[in-house]
């Protein structure tokens, strides 16, 4: 089972589905920003990359820049927000059944093949 959490228009996202068929792997493809996360799945994606969520904010998103920098939020604020505005988590996330990685690079999915 191999999942990557993608968004279409984003460079980054595309070059980390072809970095894994490139590699022969056939991910599920998961438009996350079309179909966000709920808050109990973003939880356990959160859980097998190992990060908090605050460690997965796109800071360079104009919403974060103008709604978010300098705000002090929970680790429950930051998931309501995120699942409320996927645009800020960083992409792509490939995920196996027990673990996760952000693909930025593309080369950081090696460490999950």
């Amino acid at each position: 089972m191999l999942k990557i959490y993608h968004n279409p228009r984003c460079r980054k996202s595309r070059a980390g589905l072809d970095y894994l068929k490139s590699r022969g792997s056939e991910p599920e493809i998961i438009d996350y920003i079309k179909n966000p996360l709920t808050e109990k799945e973003l939880k356990k994606l959160l859980e097998k990359l190992g990060k908090n969520p605050k460690d997965i904010v796109r800071i360079q998103e104009d919403y974060y820049k103008k709604e978010l920098k300098g705000k002090k939020l929970s680790d429950a604020e930051w998931i309501k927000t995120l699942v409320e505005n996927p645009r800020l988590i960083q992409r792509p996330i490939v995920e196996t059944k027990n673990k996760a990685v952000i693909g930025d690079p593309a080369e950081n999915i090696d460490s999950i093949l």
